[in-house]
């Protein structure tokens, strides 16, 4: 059984047991999180998709951890000046486990 979730402007493909990286939520480590807004549920040979979500539908996950992603470096140059600038960004995110698909 999957399911398609939206969190974070963005939507991600589930099944129970799966390890996701999703964008920051704003809670602890080792805590349940459940997210309703479930766009589709499939099994074998079906597939009930939701307009625009599935009624009575969610997905339990368990958060792992909090963290930065690997640093990116971005660099703004101008041309004839003689200046440039250096910069980095890390994108938190939080690490899920799914544990349950309910719906």
């Amino acid at each position: 059984m999957y399911a398609i979730i939206v969190t974070g402007g963005k939507q991600y493909r589930v099944e129970q047991g799966d390890i996701v990286y999703i964008e920051k939520l704003d809670v602890e480590a080792d805590s349940e999180v459940k997210f309703d807004q479930v766009l589709a549920i499939g099994e074998e040979g079906s597939v009930k998709v939701g307009a625009p979500v599935v009624e009575g539908a969610s997905v339990s996950a368990k958060v792992i951890k909090n963290g930065k992603g690997k640093k990116l470096n971005i660099i703004t140059y101008r041309a004839k000046k003689h200046s440039a600038r250096r910069m980095g960004h890390r994108q938190p995110f939080t690490k899920v486990e799914i544990t349950a698909i309910n719906g």
